[in-house]
Order: C-alpha cells, then structure tokens, then sequence
C-alpha cells in the first residue's frame, strides 16, 4: 500500500511525500537497533532503585502556589501554569509506555500526581507520538475528566485523538501557532521521528512547543538530537523565560545521538536559545537507554562550571518538585 502525505508542502523541506523528515536527516537502522537490543546493559542507580527514588521523588502539592509555576511530574510530562491558564505536556500516567499494558518500558519512580488529583487543565500538548509521550490510557482518562480541554498536536494525530473522544483538537505545522484563549502555542522544529505501529515511521510530525502569555514564554523542547538549527528559535523567541530540556536516553551515543540529545548538549542548547533559565526533564522515569537512571543530573552537575552555568539556571528538580516563575 502507497501512503501519500495528505499534508504534503513541496515548498517545505521537512515535509516528504510519504511523511516528513528533518532538516538534517537521519534513518532508522534496524540492524543497528537490533545490535543496540543486543548489547544493552543498563546499571541500576547507585544505592539502589528504592534509594534513587527516595532521594528524587516527592508527591506534587498544587495547592501550594497562586502564582505562575511549574512543576515537572515525571519524564516529559510537566503542568505549567502560567496567565491563569493551566497545561499539561506529553501526560503519562500509567506504568508502561508501549501498546500494551503488561509490557514495555516500566516506571520506576512513581509520576508525581494521579490525573484525578490535578488541577483543572486548560490546555494539553503533545510533542510526538512514541508511547513515552503519547499514552492512550492518559488521554483517555484526562478527556473524560476534563471533556472541554484543548489538544494541540503536531501534523498527523488530529484524527487519532478525536477518535480517542476529544473534541476540541488543533494541529500545527512547525512554525505555525495559534491562541487557545489567552495563550499562544507555536510549534518548534525538533530532530527526532515518530512511530506507533509497524508501518508508520515519519508519518506524523515531531514538534517542541513554546508557549506564551502576555508576561511568560515558556519552551517545551519535546524530544531532540541536537541541531545547530536551534540557533533559529533564539532569533524568533528572543525572550524565553524558561526552557523543559531533556537530559537523558542518551546512551549509547553512537545509536541515540541523532534523537536524543545528552547533558552537554543540552547545555549548549541553552545557550543555543538564550533562555534565562532552564528545568532537566526526560530522565530518572524510564530505563529507554543505557544510560543509568540517576546518571544524567550528576553528569549535568558536573559540566554546569564548563557551560557557565549555575544549579540556580540549569535546575535539576526532584520528581514532583516545583519551580514558581517570577515576575517580570
């Protein structure tokens, strides 16, 4: 069977005739994913998976704040609230991240809140579609929760999420954007992929998000490889507060380097887009690579004084952990 992109755009470069690309183009080796499954040796956190969690996880407290804030719920999902809106990014919620319940990747320390413990969510986004960022049991329990949320998706999984029950989706290109009341959510290029079946790689699009207020402007990077082409959001979002950077599922690097960036570049990456500050997100949830769970925040640590950063700019929060924004 032919797929042809229904969103197909010969004047961009991201787009393909039978899905999209990235600007600076990678495949998916089966051969070297095969040979990475293989070798893979994943060391358990030092102390232990009970001591890890221990040390790196509380229960988030929502009611602790009037203000803008942000609190990091585990992996990439984090509940932003900013301009007396509230938005939740990539929820996960449950305890595998795959097409099933029962297998797959598994949580090891606990997400910070319930869906039925949260707040009143206003806005959702999603960077892609990989179960770790996409999971069908936490959209369907937070749409029926909040029937009236708004869904804003990359290219391609409009149809999907409806088709879960949602019935106020938007999807945007890169670089487009659009108001959800008082709120402007533009999507930001990433270098990753997407996949959710056997036949399906690149058919969706991958996406960071920022999102702005009239006094905030919030970065969701989403997954990355690191690009130089980052240098561009800094030229169009010239005043970003603070940025959701990932830090981990990075290793091995010769096998994850074109999808996931690692601590030093995620510190590049800060400089890349001129943030003030910056929160690590997507580690300590998921063993997804071989880098251990608690090995990307002391490598950050270790090479914040390279990158003239301080633990006060690059913040490595607990799970559940929250950071207030102040004001301008």
């Amino acid at each position: 069977m032919n797929y042809k992109n229904r969103y197909y755009d010969v004047t961009k470069k991201h787009h393909t005739r039978q899905g999209f690309c990235n600007s600076e183009p990678f495949s998916i080796n089966y051969k070297e994913i095969r040979k990475w499954q293989k070798e893979r040796k994943i060391a358990p956190p030092e102390g232990g998976y009970q001591r890890f969690c221990t040390d790196w996880y509380q229960e988030a407290n929502f009611s602790i704040t009037n203000r803008d804030a942000i609190w990091w719920l585990g992996h990439a999902t984090a509940l932003i609230k900013i301009n007396n809106k509230i938005i939740l990014t990539d929820p996960v919620f449950f305890d595998r991240v795959s097409p099933v319940p029962f297998i797959g990747p598994k949580r090891y320390t606990p997400c910070a809140s319930s869906i039925n413990n949260l707040p009143q969510i206003d806005i959702i986004v999603i960077s892609h579609n990989h179960y770790d960022h996409l999971d069908y049991r936490s959209v369907l329990q937070l749409i029926e929760r909040f029937p009236l949320v708004t869904i804003v998706v990359p290219l391609g999984l409009k149809k999907k999420i409806q088709a879960w029950g949602a019935t106020r989706v938007i999807e945007l290109d890169w670089w487009q954007d659009v108001w959800v009341d008082d709120v402007l959510l533009s999507a930001i290029p990433a270098k990753h992929w997407s996949r959710r079946g056997l036949f399906d790689i690149n058919k969706t699009l991958w996406c960071g998000w920022m999102i702005e207020s009239n006094q905030r402007c919030v970065y969701f990077v989403g997954d990355t490889g690191y690009s130089v082409e980052f240098t561009c959001v800094k030229k169009s979002f010239p005043n970003i507060d603070i940025a959701l950077i990932p830090v981990g599922s990075y290793a091995p690097r010769w096998f994850m380097h074109n999808q996931h960036i690692d601590p030093a570049q995620a510190l590049q990456l800060f400089h890349d887009i001129g943030c003030k500050r910056a929160i690590a997100i997507h580690w300590g949830t998921f063993e997804l690579a071989d880098d251990s769970l608690d090995e990307p925040p002391k490598l950050l640590k270790q090479l914040l004084p390279k990158y003239n950063l301080s633990e006060n700019e690059f913040l490595i929060l607990k799970i559940g952990d929250h950071i207030q924004l102040s004001d301008n």
